[in-house]
């Protein structure tokens, strides 16, 4: 094990940085020679800026302007053709931003709704992207619209794909915008105890970006190459301060939370039941960059329900963290191992196993606490331990699940991390009673190098975890291998994955086991310059599984175009083959007919196609077609959705996903509908309704989920929630719900 780590770490600072280890608070020789860094001071304010929105020449007097916004879409080398001038300024207390954004387009702005934590280039507004321990690994964003729409969030991974854009974090901070003749401004007031930093630190990284949807362009002001994230870390400026940065005080806040839920059950006899709940949330600042997360009693009913999927696979589908108390510095503990071997995965916390039925069912949650952020320079830490109920009537008894991990800082954006995973009988009971011999504990350690290049030109990760469970096997073990190479041009990438038979994760998420694949990839792009695209793709994949005792169990080999165009629309076509052999037998879909058989092997030929229409316009869609062999049959899929806008204050989709399964007389044939249906009325930025309805005939159940929420102080919300649940034959009742929920946030 010594001996990978060392060959591990040397190869992290051959492609980490330069031929000689240095860390990243070095600008000089932490960048490339090719890399631009655009520097801006921030002034001390002798009194606290008033928020209107205006940008006022007496109260930003004296401070330094930045300018001369590149563009990054739909290229990477113009100047911007609309202006932005923005300003950074401080206090005692809160960092401040002033930026004006001139119009190169008259018209009005484009917002899809006045709802917060917007995405996407059918909106209009500005990003402040800040990494104040300038690691290039983490950070923080605050965005804001023309209508004062705001989005707050996590960068992590360095800001490699669009999964490393987290807008789950919430925080409290202020905004004001105004809207001029030709041009829009805002004023941002960001309280330091919203951020994480080092004390005495004289410079922090900063960009600043622009989506102007109307003009179809997105400007920067720091350049970044446009084969990468547009809030990719590797390519911040610098936010240089007149004076060292100080810490500014602990900090300590409450969310206290009351609700009430009236719930009736008509399955097995009519069931009505009442109940109310009281909880409490606390964070404490222990250090400018260490906090410590308390809950008790935690409440995760106002939570928006899952998107459904259907699910054609044979494993486990995933479905992101959304509770909120997991989610800060949520990277340290789920970022480890890769999407379909992650060894944590908070969302097995709460959740357990129904002894009689098998399914998964809620499990109460009574508290936790969770320390996380960085000691010094080089390490992160991160510890939490979180403890769910006992419940009889299914079976379930106490558990604790604990997570340890720490992070260590290497060459520029590279690191290694540690984990340790326990969860833990608490009344010594087996953690699976269906299960003979099944162990009242479950471990798993282990270690991820996790590669970033300082021009974020090489990407990888080099992984072992380990079950130690008493009596896990030596084939108790996951490991992989990833590196990518991103240019201009072009982009390949190399993976390869080992996991164990014995491998139990019971808190993470690993749908599969006791297999080895590879998993190449190459992409070439191309950007003219004089035509309605904007950029061509043609990427090239295979994907090869292997499983003792079977052998090749699972091949793709897939081909795929993509043309992305100037007005922010593309269209996909994908031709793939599937070589599928069973090591299980496996039945599609719920029915009497025959099952495919273990050691069956298929080929697969299928046709993908894709189109996704521009999303600025009033009515956009994506529209999706399938077809090929499925086993022994075929599959002919069709899905997409279609979006509809009025002008700020509301929009309406209409989703679906219809699967058309013909297969061989004796085996079960079916046309699997998915349709969804979401309404989202946002009356001001502080009141929205969301009505998300959704039929799928896979688990024959017609789902509505009804959500009114009030803002009614900076991150304190009130909720009500109605849920409801059908058989579609009929629409015969299963459940219903009616919810409120409260909550406030206080600064203590």
């Amino acid at each position: 094990m010594r001996r990978l780590l060392t060959v591990l770490v040397t190869a992290g600072g051959l492609l980490g940085a330069s031929s000689t280890p240095v860390r990243a608070q070095d600008p000089a020789a932490a960048a490339p020679a090719s890399r631009v860094i655009k520097q801006l001071v921030a002034g001390r304010l002798s009194r606290p800026i008033t928020l209107d929105g205006i940008v006022d020449s007496t109260e930003w007097a004296g401070m330094a302007r930045g300018g001369e916004f590149i563009q990054y879409f739909p290229f990477d080398t113009a100047p911007a053709r609309a202006p932005v001038e923005f300003m950074m300024a401080y206090d005692d207390e809160t960092l401040y931003l002033g930026a004006v954004m001139r119009d190169y387009v008259p018209g009005g702005y484009v917002s899809a709704s006045l709802r917060r934590d917007y995405r996407g280039s059918a909106n209009d507004g500005v990003t402040l992207v800040l990494d104040p321990w300038r690691d290039g690994t983490t950070g923080v964003f605050f965005g804001v619209n023309p209508y004062n729409v705001q989005r707050e969030g996590l960068v992590v991974n360095g800001g490699v794909s669009s999964e490393d854009f987290d807008r789950s974090w919430d925080n409290v901070w202020s905004s004001a915008t105004h809207r001029g003749d030709g041009y829009w401004s805002v004023e941002m007031a960001i309280p330091f105890k919203a951020l994480r930093f080092r004390a005495g630190d004289a410079t922090w990284g900063m960009n600043f970006y622009r989506i102007d949807s109307k003009a179809n362009e997105r400007t920067i002001w720091n350049p970044t190459p446009r084969q990468f994230q547009v809030y990719s870390l590797a390519y911040l400026g610098e936010l240089t301060w007149d004076a060292p940065m100080t810490a500014r005080g602990s900090g300590a806040t409450l969310i206290p939370y009351a609700a009430g839920d009236v719930t009736r059950r008509y399955e097995g006899g009519l069931d009505k039941s009442s109940g109310g709940a009281v909880g409490l949330d606390g964070k404490l600042m222990l250090t400018p960059s260490l906090n410590l997360d308390l809950t008790l009693n935690p409440d995760f009913s106002q939570v928006e329900v899952d998107e459904q999927q259907t699910n054609l696979d044979r494993f486990e589908l995933f479905f992101p963290e959304r509770r909120q108390f997991f989610l800060e510095n949520a990277d340290l503990f789920a970022g480890f191992g890769f999407d379909n071997a992650r060894p944590f995965f908070s969302r097995r916390i709460g959740v357990a196993i129904d002894s009689s039925t098998g399914q998964n069912v809620q499990n109460r949650i009574l508290g936790g606490a969770r320390v996380s952020g960085r000691l010094n320079d080089d390490w992160r830490i991160g510890l939490m331990s979180m403890q769910a109920a006992s419940d009889d009537a299914i079976g379930v008894g106490a558990r604790n699940y604990a997570v340890a991990a720490a992070q260590r800082q290497l060459f520029t954006r590279s690191n290694l991390a540690f984990i340790a995973v326990n969860e833990q009988s608490t009344q010594g009971a087996p953690l699976d009673p269906q299960r003979p011999g099944s162990a009242s504990a479950n471990r798993v350690l282990g270690v991820d190098y996790n590669l970033a290049s300082a021009d974020g030109a090489w990407f990888g990760k080099f992984f072992h975890h380990q079950q130690v469970t008493e009596g896990a096997g030596g084939d108790a073990y996951s490991h992989g291998v990833l590196l990518q190479r991103n240019a201009p041009n072009w982009r390949a990438s190399w993976q390869h994955q080992l996991i164990g038979d014995g491998f139990d994760a019971r808190t993470g998420f690993v749908p599969r086991r006791g297999f080895q694949r590879i998993n190449p990839e190459f992409e070439v792009s191309r950007f003219p310059s004089a035509t309605p695209v904007n950029r061509h793709v043609v990427r090239f994949e295979g994907n090869f599984t292997w499983d003792d005792p079977w052998g090749l169990t699972d091949r793709t080999l897939s081909a795929r175009y993509s043309a992305e165009f100037r007005n922010t629309g593309r269209a996909d076509v994908t031709v793939r083959s599937r070589y599928t052999q069973l090591f299980a037998p496996f039945r599609p879909v719920r029915g009497d007919g025959l099952a495919f058989a273990a050691g069956e092997a298929f080929e697969q030929p299928e046709v993908e196609a894709s189109i996704t229409t521009d999303p600025r316009e009033v009515i956009s869609g994506t529209f999706r077609m399938r077809g090929g062999r499925y086993f022994n049959g075929s599959l002919r899929q069709t899905s997409g959705s279609v979006n509809y806008r009025w002008r700020q204050y509301a929009t309406g989709a209409l989703t679906w996903n219809v699967s058309q399964l013909d297969l061989a007389p004796g085996y079960d044939d079916a046309t699997l509908w998915l349709i969804g249906s979401r309404i989202d009325v946002t009356f001001t930025t502080t009141l929205f309704w969301t009505t998300f309805t959704q039929y799928n005939s896979q688990f024959d159940n017609l789902n509505i989920n009804s959500r009114l929420q009030w803002r009614f102080l900076p991150a304190s919300d009130l909720f009500v929630v109605y849920t409801d649940n059908y058989v579609p034959d009929g629409l015969r009742a299963k459940n219903r719900a009616l919810l409120a929920k409260v909550s406030w946030w206080l600064n203590l």
